[in-house]
C-alpha cells in the first residue's frame, strides 16, 4: 500500500460528507432551478455530493492503492439511492441509503460469526492486533450497533424534519460511532497482541 500524509484519508473521507451539509445549510428553503426542474436544498446538496464522493473514493485508490470493502459498497449506494434521489426530485430515497448501509454490515458481521469465517478480523488485524476471542466480541457488538444505527436512521428520517435529519447524518452517526469505540476501550486493551503473538488463541 501507498504511504500518504495522515490528513488525507480524513479529508478524503470528510470533504463530500461537510459539502453536503455545506450545500444544504447554504440553500435550505430555498429552490434551485436546473436543467428546468426545480430542486429544493437537500436534493441540489445530494447531486453535488454523489460525484464528489466518488471523486473522493477515486482519489484515494489512486494515492494508496487499495480501498475497503466498506468504502465500495458505499459508494455503491450512494451512486444508487442518490441518483434515485435526484433522478426523481425525491429525496426519501437517498434518507434511506444509510439505513441500507448499516443493515448490509450487520448482515455481513452476522454471518461471518455464524460462519466462525471473522472478516472483520481479516481488514484489520493489522491495523488493530487482538485475540481471536476479542475479535469475536468486537464483531457481534459492531453488528448490534450496525443494526441500532438502521433503526435510529429510520426513525430520524421518517418522524424529524429534513433539517433534523441532515444533522444527525453529518454530526450524530459520526458521533455516536466515535462514542462505540470510545466505549470499547477496555476490549482493546483486555484481548491486544502482542507483536509476536499470532492470535490464534484467546
Amino acid at each position: 500500500m501507498k504511504e500518504t500524509k495522515p490528513w488525507v484519508k480524513p479529508a478524503l473521507e470528510l470533504g463530500p460528507v461537510l459539502l453536503f451539509f455545506a450545500v444544504f445549510m447554504l440553500f435550505r428553503g430555498e429552490e434551485v432551478n436546473l436543467f428546468g426542474r426545480e430542486y429544493g436544498a437537500f436534493i441540489l446538496a445530494t447531486l453535488i455530493f454523489v460525484p464528489v464522493l466518488a471523486l473522493a473514493t477515486l482519489i484515494q485508490w489512486r494515492l494508496t492503492g487499495k480501498l475497503s470493502p466498506m468504502q465500495i459498497a458505499t459508494l455503491v449506494l450512494v451512486v444508487v439511492f442518490g441518483g434515485l434521489s435526484v433522478w426523481l426530485n425525491d429525496p426519501r430515497f437517498f434518507k434511506m441509503k444509510p439505513t441500507l448501509i448499516y443493515l448490509l454490515f450487520a448482515i455481513i458481521l452476522g454471518v461471518s460469526l455464524i460462519a466462525r469465517r471473522n472478516w472483520l478480523q481479516m481488514v484489520f488485524s493489522d491495523a488493530l492486533p487482538m485475540d481471536a476471542e476479542g475479535w469475536r466480541k468486537l464483531t457481534l457488538r459492531m453488528a448490534l450497533a450496525f443494526l441500532a444505527l438502521a433503526v435510529a436512521n429510520e426513525i430520524v428520517w421518517r418522524t424529524m424534519s429534513e433539517t433534523a435529519w441532515v444533522y444527525f447524518k453529518t454530526f450524530g452517526l459520526p458521533l455516536i460511532l466515535f462514542v462505540f469505540l470510545m466505549a470499547n476501550a477496555g476490549l482493546f486493551r483486555d484481548h491486544a497482541l502482542d507483536k509476536d503473538s499470532d492470535g490464534t488463541e484467546s
